[in-house]
């Protein structure tokens, strides 16, 4: 390039979106004609809404969209409404015909002559949004510390990754349109310190997702399913120390070697294997790896008919048992089974219903709840499918999903009771008997819900969580702090609720700094906010104080102290008091 043409060339700052549909070339190929007009259909509401977010259209090439933005708080927040909108047009078309858009943003300075535009931003923004999932928008980590703490979303942190010709690691995070659920969302903590492996228990363990092979994928239920029973099954062991189920998906598909993700974690031995299904019978390949001596220490291979897979959980939970050496009272043992369902089907159905469960968003919630009645139409008596369902409807809940909020968490009460009747050996039950009790601000019944689920499955970082938010709405913060720190261990990538109840149980003790500094970790600080406005306000901060009123605002326009009131289920006038007297000291 001559030196004339190199002084044309000007710096400019831009946010950079690109967007294109997923599953396009297969679509092509199926119906070239429907394809091309949905996709021109989608691609004008790119352009009608442009001009609403300062957005300037650089590209469209097939289904693919090139975008520049003056700031990355105007990229997010078109992304956002994009995807809404987008959604709506998807609602009753078959889904193999559906057109979703993966969407990726990143913020950075390009390079600009009279003709283009150019730099390594924009090919950081073109590879995250290859990375992202149909429907989904991904960011990177200069657009996540820019916009963070500017919109009322969530972030879920997807970890440092490796793009083919981008000579860096790029932080990656995925937007939850919903702050509030995905609070509640496993994932990658963006802050994790590296666990000590030296202080490694003996009996610590991970059983990471297992693998699927069968011609159908719709079935690979069954293989997250097995593994996630027998991380339950392990659970229940007091010698054990077993990482949450949560913690270890993070892992799934993943090209690490076992060895290496039990020492991320911090255990000490790895359960891995593959399930590979066909017709009515199937092969599980199973290894148990030391990651402390990085060595084999056993493997085997179980070929059964589908009907035994009752037995077989519970034949490869007492072989891992037995193999790390626990030593287990029979009594552990005569509780260890559940009450299995009537119907394998009626099974499948529940773990396809807790995988919609995990996601936390309303629509996915509605899904989980068709399937666990599914299930219950099979097998009305299905204590697990009871639970489950009580589950969809705490969160109706919580997230205010359903007009009728208190016949909502009623009848989670009902079937969390049901559960439990049926079968007092399941923890889940407990566990959402607890919440029940708590958000009904029942305090006392819930705390012994909670002590009842956590004596029948110790391991249950999530129950922990539960019960320590629990018990600091009590008067019992000390006793929250010390359960969420067990928690944190056990379930290593912790989602925010987590640091939510920890800034709530510091509160109460008048921790304020602690407080701050605890909310401030989070991923998403947008449900931390309050704490975060009280806390400031009682250290006499007033401007971060009203700031942070400010935001709470703009996440939810309509907050207002007195109805939050009839939803904080503090046991003691004082603690409640203390809280709302923060909050309107910071203006609120």
């Amino acid at each position: 390039m001559n030196t004339s043409a190199q002084i044309e060339l000007r710096r400019r700052r831009v946010a950079i979106l690109f967007a294109d549909v997923a599953n396009y070339s297969r679509m092509m190929s199926q119906d070239e004609l429907r394809t091309a007009l949905a996709v021109k259909d989608r691609i004008q509401v790119f352009r009608n809404m442009l001009g609403d977010y300062s957005g300037e259209l650089i590209d469209i090439a097939g289904d693919g969209i090139f975008l520049v933005f003056k700031e990355a708080v105007n990229a997010v927040s078109f992304a956002a409404e994009i995807q809404e909108k987008l959604t709506e047009k998807n609602h009753g078309i078959d889904p193999t015909k559906q057109i979703k858009f993966r969407i990726g943003i990143n913020l950075g300075e390009v390079l600009l002559d009279d003709e283009e535009m150019s730099g390594d931003s924009i090919n950081i923004a073109s590879r995250i949004e290859a990375f992202a999932q149909p429907g989904r928008i991904c960011i990177s980590g200069a657009v996540y510390e820019d916009v963070s703490t500017k919109l009322a979303f969530g972030y879920e942190y997807l970890g440092a990754q490796e793009f083919k010709n981008i000579g860096k690691s790029v932080d990656v995070f995925q937007v939850h349109e919903n702050a509030e659920s995905a609070a509640m969302t496993t994932a990658l903590r963006y802050d994790r310190k590296e666990p000590n492996f030296e202080s490694i228990r003996d009996q610590s363990i991970v059983v990471l997702p297992f693998s699927f092979q069968g011609n159908d994928q719709n079935e690979s239920w069954f293989a997250d399913g097995l593994s996630d029973d027998i991380t339950t099954n392990l659970s229940r062991f007091h010698e054990f120390f077993v990482i949450a189920r949560g913690s270890a998906s993070i892992f799934r598909d993943k090209e690490i070697p076992p060895i290496n993700i039990g020492r991320e974690l911090g255990v000490r031995y790895v359960v891995n294997g593959n399930v590979r299904k066909s017709g009515s019978r199937i092969r599980v390949t199973l290894q148990l790896l030391d990651a402390q001596r990085e060595k084999i220490i056993w493997g085997d291979q179980y070929n059964r008919d589908i009907e035994d897979i009752f037995d077989l959980q519970d034949e490869i939970t007492q072989i891992v048992v037995s193999t790390t050496a626990a030593q287990i009272e029979a009594s552990e043992r005569e509780r260890l089974r559940q009450i299995p369902p009537t119907s394998l089907e009626a099974y499948g159905f529940v773990l396809k219903g807790q995988n919609h469960i995990f996601r936390y968003t309303q629509a996915e919630i509605r899904q989980a709840r068709g399937l666990c009645n599914a299930a219950l139409s099979i097998d009305p008596r299905y204590a697990r499918a009871l639970s489950a369902k009580s589950r969809t409807l705490n969160l109706d809940w919580r997230y205010g999903w359903t007009e009728k909020r208190d016949a909502a968490l009623d009848d989670a009460l009902n079937l969390a009771q049901v559960a439990i009747e049926i079968d007092a050996s399941d923890a889940r039950g407990y566990g959402e008997l607890g919440f029940s009790y708590l958000y009904r601000k029942e305090n006392d019944k819930a705390i012994r819900a909670y002590e009842r689920a956590l004596a029948l499955n110790p391991n249950d970082a999530d129950l922990m969580s539960d019960m320590a938010d629990a018990l600091a709405h009590s008067g019992r913060s000390e006793e929250a702090i010390e359960l969420l720190q067990k928690a944190m261990r056990l379930n290593p990538f912790y989602p925010d609720q987590y640091i939510w109840h920890l800034g709530g149980a510091y509160f109460n003790l008048k921790r304020y700094e602690d407080t701050i500094r605890t909310i401030q970790t989070m991923q998403n600080p947008t449900e931390g906010r309050r704490l975060l406005a009280a806390s400031y306000a009682y250290l006499g901060k007033d401007e971060e104080a009203r700031a942070e009123a400010a935001n709470i605002r703009k996440a939810h326009p309509n907050f207002d102290v007195s109805l939050w009131a009839a939803v904080q289920p503090d046991k003691f006038e004082d603690d409640m008091a203390h809280f709302f007297e923060g909050l309107k000291r910071a203006g609120l």
